[in-house]
């Protein structure tokens, strides 16, 4: 073991947001986590060693002299046998480092080590960085101090979790069923998902998750780890036979996609770890530094209406006035064109890349349409796919070297359309002058921004190298490109559905489409799950037509609206088709929105965990705890007719609360033979009370929900 430099110390402890890190900087060539979650206060260097001394593990039978420690970058050559922090060669040689602590600079919430292998002729800075929340954020930058190239096979944070962590949760799904649970045992080995596709994927991970077995919402200690990465990822739960268990997080890089020549660095995502006494706790972490960020969207989040449900490709302009004229009779305050304004865009086959108005659809421009819906007070936006390109357009034929593919012929297609190269720098003047051009021509507030497909075979051209890597930080250059060109518009991501959540995107978007599927029964589980990172406020849900598009399911509007009212709301809905009865009972419902989109976009989101299963109970508890909303519904028939006893959480144990039921005009799905006890006069109970001995819901038809809403009647103790 190499000895560190007498100027490091031989701990750190770092706090903030309830959280703290400890840190051994002394047992062994690189420092160690040996605590990472509850904040352990102001605590003495005595203690601080005792806890590193008790953390260092006995030499056992059958295992090497010293038993191997997780390190920050564990490595073979210090004795760990399972899946390491740093994967590379120098074409066969150097496939093994052996990097050592040599610099620490340290405050209360940052620690950045420099680890050496001068043989090997590799340098790696760690970043851990504890933000205002408590998530911790690790970062690495591998630098090829050497004579000749290094190729990256892998570099991943590695965050340990405590044995009690028995059980594991990822997500999973598909497109309209995006981030669905599963969980199984934490066992000996490794659990690893990954992402393939170009971008995270419908099926992708948006956590992984380790923690008590039968761990809620509510309760339940969990850790677990996010990588803030628009691209290909790896992310693994790994326990060993030496009682160590972690979560590793990091780019995954195909062959040969990072050659470092000599001088050059590579740097890894952010990789963000949470944890929490339930996913509640967890998930609160990753809103509340979102929030606390500069860049975070502060005015009230626009109610909006999309064309794509309403018309799809079928561009008319009276049509699409009509529509406005709706949208802002009912409250909406942003109207978004989408697909099908642009060349030769009839359908999903051609048009893509060819980022000019069509002149047979729109001969005066986008700007009748943009006066008019300007002129009833409503933003406008624009859907656009720049990373697209069909092979029938304009773009295509000029220019077939700027489409991603690894040999002559074209990769297979997905929605008739293949991948434009935006690491080519032509390709990227091209799309950014297009997109400036817009810009600059039109008053556009808000660009969807769509990617419609996996990315396959990702290269450069025939004997080419990869180009995943090089095309996410293409698309992200482009996003702080058009950011800083236009100030104020706002970009949406969109994936075809929700095939692209991930913080690396929404450090430069300003909300994500949750999914395509507007199906309330469905979305409740979306949402719930896309929740474990993203706040209500950045979480597109809109309002549904009666009978839903994606699954053809029949649903009421109260349904649809109290599901997407924790997000940011809007309409997906030929609204010209509607009646006056059916259009003032949508604007009353996306007034009830707008009264508490304040809550809503800064308050606490909580989760009840019912014994039955049949129904669901979530809500937004103000800061301060003096407000709160809770959306209960009956997800199917319950075992119990009528359902037992609900619990609401998050509200402050020693408050008393007046909670009453909300019902808008025409919401309908109430089965209760008799009035509910509590319905036509309010009650007061505490939090405590609230949170334990609870209340008896409403009877309801199933698919059908009620707004309860708890307001405090006294001030906050001291």
């Amino acid at each position: 073991m190499t000895t560190p430099s007498v100027q490091i110390p031989a701990h750190a402890h770092l706090q903030a947001g309830g959280t703290s890190v400890v840190l051994d900087l002394q047992s062994a060539d690189q420092p160690i986590i040996v605590h990472w979650g509850e904040a352990l206060g102001p605590i003495g260097d005595d203690e601080l060693a005792g806890i590193a001394r008790a953390a260092r593990p006995q030499r056992v039978s059958g295992g090497l002299d010293e038993t191997a420690r997780l390190t920050v970058l564990p490595q073979e050559s210090g004795g760990w046998l399972t899946t390491p922090g740093l994967e590379g060669d120098r074409d066969g040689a150097d496939f093994s480092s052996r990097l050592a602590l040599t610099t620490a600079t340290l405050s209360s919430t940052d620690a950045e080590f420099v680890l050496s292998d001068a043989a090997a002729g590799l340098e790696v800075q760690v970043s851990l960085t504890l933000g205002v929340s408590g998530l911790l954020h690790q970062r690495l930058r591998l630098v090829n101090r050497g004579d000749a190239p290094y190729r990256v096979g892998a570099l991943s944070a590695g965050f340990p979790v405590p044995p009690t962590a028995t059980e594991l949760l990822t997500t999973t799904g598909h497109h309209l069923r995006e981030r669905a649970p599963q969980r199984h045992a934490f066992t000996v080995g490794g659990h690893v998902r990954e992402s393939r596709r170009g971008r995270p994927g419908a099926d992708a991970t948006l956590v992984f998750v380790a923690g008590t077995a039968g761990f809620g919402f509510e309760r339940g200690l969990v850790h677990g780890v996010h990588l803030a990465w628009s691209g290909d990822h790896r992310l693994i739960a790994e326990r060993t036979p030496t009682g160590d268990a972690v979560l590793r997080a990091g780019e995954l890089l195909r062959a040969g996609e990072i050659v470092l020549a000599p001088g050059e660095e590579y740097e890894t995502p952010d990789a963000v770890g949470s944890w929490g006494d339930g996913l509640d706790a967890f998930a609160a972490r990753f809103h509340e530094e979102l929030r606390a960020r500069p860049t975070h969207p502060s005015r009230p989040r626009p109610v909006t209406v999309n064309t794509w449900e309403a018309v799809y490709f079928r561009h008319d302009l009276e049509t699409l006035r009509r529509l406005a004229d709706r949208a802002a009779r009912v409250g909406v305050e942003r109207f978004v064109l989408d697909d099908g304004w642009f060349q030769g865009r009839r359908d999903d086959t051609a048009g893509l890349g060819d980022w000019w108005v069509d002149a047979e659809v729109w001969p005066s421009g986008l700007s009748p349409l943009i006066d008019h819906v300007r002129g009833l007070g409503m933003e406008f936006g624009l859907w656009v796919e720049p990373e697209m390109v069909n092979p029938d357009s304009e773009l295509a034929r000029r220019h077939p070297d700027w489409l991603l593919r690894a040999r002559d012929d074209l990769p297979p297609s997905g929605r008739q359309q293949q991948v434009l190269d935006l690491s080519h720098p032509d390709a990227y003047a091209y799309i950014a002058g297009r997109l400036h051009a817009l810009l600059d021509e039109y008053p556009i507030a808000y660009l969807k921004w769509d990617h419609n497909r996996d990315l396959v075979e990702p290269g450069s051209g025939p004997h080419g190298r990869p180009r995943g890597h090089e095309n996410v930080r293409a698309l992200y250059r482009l996003l702080d490109e058009l950011g800083e060109r236009h100030p104020g518009l706002e970009i949406e991501s969109c994936a075809s559905g929700g095939a692209r959540v991930d913080l690396g995107i929404l450090q430069r978007t300003h909300r994500i489409w949750t999914s395509d599927c507007l199906d309330p029964v469905e979305r409740l589980d979306i949402q719930r799950y896309t929740g474990l990172v993203v706040p209500p406020e950045l979480m597109g849900a809109h309002l549904t037509s009666p009978v839903v598009h994606s699954t053809g399911r029949t649903v009421s509007l109260a349904f649809s609206a109290l599901t997407a009212l924790f997000g940011h709301l809007g309409i997906e809905w030929d609204l010209t088709a509607e009646d006056d009865e059916t259009l003032d009972a949508i604007a009353q419902w996306v007034a009830l929105y707008r009264t508490h989109r304040g809550l809503i976009a800064t308050g606490r989101r909580v989760h009840a965990d019912l014994a039955d299963a049949a129904l669901d109970l979530r809500g937004v508890v103000a800061r301060g705890g003096g407000e709160a909303l809770y959306v209960h519904t009956q997800v199917r028939t319950s075992t119990a007719h009528p359902p037992a006893t609900i619990t609401l959480p998050g509200l402050d144990a020693g408050r008393r609360y007046r909670i009453s039921i909300t019902v808008p005009v025409g919401a309908g799905g109430y089965l209760g033979q008799s009035p509910l006890a509590w319905e036509s006069e309010p009650i007061v109970l505490s939090g405590r009370t609230a949170a334990t001995v609870g209340l008896r819901p409403p009877v309801l038809l199933p698919h059908a929900a009620a707004l309860i809403h708890a307001i405090a009647v006294d001030s906050p103790a001291g």
